[in-house]
């Protein structure tokens, strides 16, 4: 399995061109002015939004990318032609981040805004640039400039407007298929599904938003286990989490334990993202009476201390399920609304996402070094399972 959804590339911007030392030279012209043009400025690279891709599954395996070098000025007063831009393709929803420094360059969210990750160098200036009143055959030329050298960390993250999580075989997959056209595998056994997936969910004619089917979280995700951190960090752009719950799970685990243990992962992992919009969602309640459901229910507000909106569906059968989604509709446009409307929540909201995006930067950085130190020496052969459970050897592949 090869999951693709975060690559370390390094990124050299070309040098400017020099500029030229030149004296005009022609016929009956003994003392010809200093006609020394400048040179061309070194390609910069930039990333651009490609709606074709879906994985950072290429930067895995071309890791150096060289813009080309502007040329250099010539006599006649001739300028070097200034080297193109290199545009690299990224799938939407792609973070970038300078690993030196720990800044985040830019988010790739729209397929209209170029992002410029290296700045290529400015031509050097000709000979003829220096010629004044009193110096009036200079020798004097500078060199182009270098360009701009990065070593950047792509994190990919999910643009979708609804997260899904619980943990395995809680249904996940068979709620996102029964409510779009994605094609989530469906098993009776945990782990099924094992790469996320995005579904287009329609309500009505013309409205839609998009649900992301994350994988089952376990205890301990929020520290990698499982590969947890791989999966929570892309629920950071949804607007709303639907946190669905099995009310007869496989192992007669007790719902309350369902419920708090993922609200205890999500707070480990990002305080901020523990505390965005989240919806109780019952699954499975085809196998219960209604009696017992409603038993279940008091009881599991009362030990959770859960007191926001709780919804009851059977996605097997689609019992509920399309009450859920004209909830979440209207719910996303009233957000939407809001958002384009009032400027203070805009601002509030702009400023929480950046904290939560802060948050799981450094949780990720701790565990990356966590990680680190664990490692054995190079020299120490790891066994075929120690490879294949290494997270640096695992890459996340998005479907839709």
């Amino acid at each position: 399995m090869k999951f693709v959804d975060e690559a370390r590339i390094r990124v050299e911007a070309g040098k400017g061109g020099n500029g030229c030392l030149s004296f005009r030279r022609e016929k009956y012209i003994e003392f010809g002015g200093p006609d020394g043009g400048d040179g061309g400025h070194g390609g910069g690279i930039l990333l651009v939004a490609d709606t074709h891709l879906n994985t950072l599954v290429d930067f895995r395996y071309k890791r150096l990318f060289k813009a080309k070098n502007g040329q250099p000025g010539s006599g006649r007063n001739k300028i070097g032609a200034s080297a193109e831009d290199l545009l690299l393709g990224v799938p939407l929803g792609t973070q970038v981040v300078d690993v030196e420094t720990g800044e985040v360059i830019g988010d790739i969210t729209s397929a209209e805004k170029p992002l410029l990750v290296a700045k290529g160098g400015r031509g050097g200036l000709g000979n003829a640039r220096f010629k004044s009143s009193v110096n009036r055959a200079p020798r004097k030329t500078t060199l182009g400039s270098q360009g701009e050298v990065r070593e950047l960390r792509l994190e990919l993250k999910l643009l979708a407007d609804v997260g899904l999580l619980g943990l395995p075989n809680a249904g996940k997959s068979t709620l996102i298929r029964a409510l779009s056209a994605a094609k989530s595998k469906v098993g009776s056994y945990p782990f099924t599904t094992l790469i996320p997936h995005l579904g287009v969910v329609k309500v009505g004619h013309s409205s839609s938003f998009v649900l992301a089917d994350i994988p089952g979280l376990i205890e301990g995700a929020a520290d990698g286990a499982g590969l947890g951190t791989r999966f929570l960090k892309h629920l950071s752009r949804t607007d709303l989490l639907w946190h669905l719950v099995d009310v007869a799970p496989w192992d007669r685990s007790p719902l309350e334990k369902q419920v708090l243990s993922i609200s205890k992962e999500l707070a480990v992992f990002s305080e901020t993202l523990a505390e965005r919009p989240r919806w109780l969602v019952l699954n499975k309640i085809d196998l219960m009476s209604a009696e017992e459901l409603a038993e279940l229910k008091s009881a599991l507000q009362e030990s959770c201390a859960w007191d926001g909106p709780i919804f009851e569906i059977s996605a097997a059968t689609g019992e509920g399920v399309i009450h859920l989604a004209n909830q979440a509709m209207n719910y996303l446009s009233d957000r939407r609304s809001q958002m384009a409307s009032d400027a203070g929540f805009a601002d509030l909201e702009k400023a929480n996402r950046e904290k939560m995006d802060m948050e799981i930067r450094e949780r990720l950085s701790l565990l990356r070094e966590a990680h680190k130190a664990k490692a054995k020496p190079s020299h120490v052969c790891q066994s075929v399972d120690e490879k294949d459970n290494d997270e640096e050897n695992v890459s996340v592949i998005y479907q839709k």
